[in-house]
């Protein structure tokens, strides 16, 4: 069914993506090592390491829903991204079960990476995305240039 092989990151939205770096930085050491405008979901992302994982700021640059959850919530925790082999045939997998997608085919996500979002009535109300790597596309420096 899904081969799972890790949790990727921890997505936190955040209204200022300087601010909450530098706060992550203060708190808890932590420096940033990828920080990319994604301009298919209108959103700037922000990479936070830790071990094999990461912490991901994100916040909206004209997405909608992401406004709306910063209105609605204010800041804080917005999703779970698993690593995920095979996205597509997971997909088809979950659909065939009547699992409730939010995105029935991958798209490019940060770091140029497929991912596809499981509705959170899925999964007792977390946003879970499911996330494929694509080393082959993964950017090592910033949209801006360079590292963040």
């Amino acid at each position: 069914m899904i081969r799972i092989k890790k949790i990727d990151h921890v997505a936190i939205c955040v209204k200022d993506v300087d601010e909450s770096i530098r706060n992550y930085e203060q708190v808890l050491g932590l420096v940033p090592t990828v920080r990319e405008l994604v301009a298919s979901q209108k959103t700037e992302a922000v990479l936070l390491p830790i071990g094999e994982t990461s912490l991901e700021l994100i916040s909206p640059r004209g997405n909608d829903g992401l406004e709306k959850f910063l209105e609605k919530r204010g800041p804080g925790l917005h999703h779970i991204a698993i690593e995920i082999e095979g996205i597509e045939d997971a997909l088809a997998a979950l659909k065939a079960l009547g699992v409730p997608l939010i995105d029935e085919t991958p798209r490019r996500g940060a770091r140029g990476h497929k991912v596809a979002f499981l509705h959170p009535k899925a999964t007792g109300g977390v946003l879970v995305e499911l996330v494929e790597p694509d080393h082959a596309t993964e950017p090592t420096e910033s949209a801006e240039g360079g590292r963040p």
